[in-house]
């Protein structure tokens, strides 16, 4: 039979673990009503403590402390899993990690589906204990493959490029576990949405070319600081900014709209990014992995700026080299990537080709039809 009962895990280390999972939970809703769906974050399973070392911490490392993050991703990546200090983390994990169990066993999935590595490391060991019988799938939410998302006792991966998938093979992972899908982003995204009717809703001009700033970040300065300088440019473009949650930016934003009158847009938290976007010509925004997917998804190109050390790194590297996006190392060089695009509409619409050809948008259900048709060897 069928799954009937599919659990999401993901972890609140960063947005883009969560995201992925809510994208699938959402396409399950629209694809398969029938099907009972459950999202649980990791972190809301743990002791305080446990959540301030995982969560917190790495934080705090990627924004004060990158330097240190990168060595730890690094040397994380070629740890011997049998070491010691591997053996410990793991055992610590499995102690702070047990009402969880309790919840997943409450339950009863059919199927889990992980979209971080803590839980996936957790259940490929009930697995080979033969304390869990029902298939664990793990999504990879990045266009890099880190170590720790491969672990022997699970179903299948599911794989942001082909690239991925490669590394996947080379770490071991049978091929007929792989599935490219893309990263699973949600089904607004894949929608064919008008650029009219999108400018109209936000009173935006659908005719003119318009710039979608979603991060500040390490080198570029303060949100309205970058709108101001590009703003400034010699280039008749109007400029979405999406402060999220940074309320004194949003602020300070909406200050400026009286000095760029029919130019400006700016954004707090919304959860209409892709009607948005639809109104877009070019994205400057870190490389995170769902973002990204966003982005191409869309047919966006980027400009990426202040990548984490590691994964978004490693994003970004991948954007560069497929011919998407183009990076941005301070505000000069910033002013400089958007002056540049604006002034080479040939160009930019190359980069807008390529992203469409990369983009995956439906990802999520690819995912699901994988896991749906999935049906466990008898014995």
């Amino acid at each position: 039979m069928p799954p009937k009962k599919i659990l999401l895990l993901s972890v609140s280390a960063g947005a883009g673990h969560v995201r992925a999972a809510e994208a699938i939970c959402s396409r399950a809703s629209v694809d398969h009503p029938d099907l009972t769906v459950m999202h649980l974050d990791v972190m809301d399973y743990v002791a305080a403590g446990f959540r301030a070392l995982y969560t917190d911490c790495y934080l705090r490392l990627v924004d004060k402390y990158p330097e240190v993050w990168r060595y730890l991703y690094q040397i994380s990546n070629v740890a011997e899993p049998a070491g010691a200090v591997q053996q410990l983390r793991r055992a610590i994990e499995r102690l702070n990690t047990r009402a969880l169990m309790t919840e997943i066993a409450a339950f009863g999935p059919h199927a889990i589906i992980c979209t971080h590595f803590l839980p996936a490391e957790l259940l490929s060991r009930l697995v080979r204990k033969e304390r869990l019988s029902c298939p664990v799938w793990v999504q990879v939410t990045d266009f890099d493959l880190h170590k720790m998302w491969v672990h022997e006792h699970v179903t299948g991966y599911f794989a942001a490029s082909e690239e991925v998938a490669v590394r996947m093979r080379t770490q071991g992972i049978a091929a007929h576990k792989i599935r490219v899908t893309g990263i699973p982003i949600m089904p607004a995204f894949a929608k064919n949405l008008s650029r009219e009717e999108c400018a109209k809703q936000f009173r935006l001009d659908p005719a003119k070319t318009t710039v979608m700033l979603m991060s500040g970040g390490a080198g570029l300065g303060r949100m309205d600081e970058i709108a101001r300088s590009l703003l400034e440019l010699r280039s008749d473009f109007q400029l979405i900014v999406i402060a999220g949650k940074n309320v004194e930016a949003l602020e300070a934003l909406q200050k400026m709209c009286a000095r760029y009158p029919g130019r400006l847009l700016p954004m707090g938290f919304t959860d209409q990014i892709a009607q948005l976007m639809a109104c877009a010509d070019l994205v400057v925004t870190k490389p995170g992995g769902l973002t990204t997917s966003e982005c191409l998804a869309m047919g966006l190109p980027m400009i990426v700026n202040a990548p984490i050390p590691g994964q978004e790194e490693r994003n970004a590297d991948y954007l560069l080299e497929e011919g998407v996006a183009l990076k941005a190392l301070d505000g000069v060089a910033l002013e400089y990537r958007v002056r540049r695009l604006l002034e080479e509409p040939d160009a930019l619409a190359a980069m807008r080709r390529r992203a469409k050809r990369l983009g995956r948008p439906d990802a999520a259900a690819c995912v699901l039809q994988t896991v749906l048709a999935h049906r466990p060897p008898t014995v």
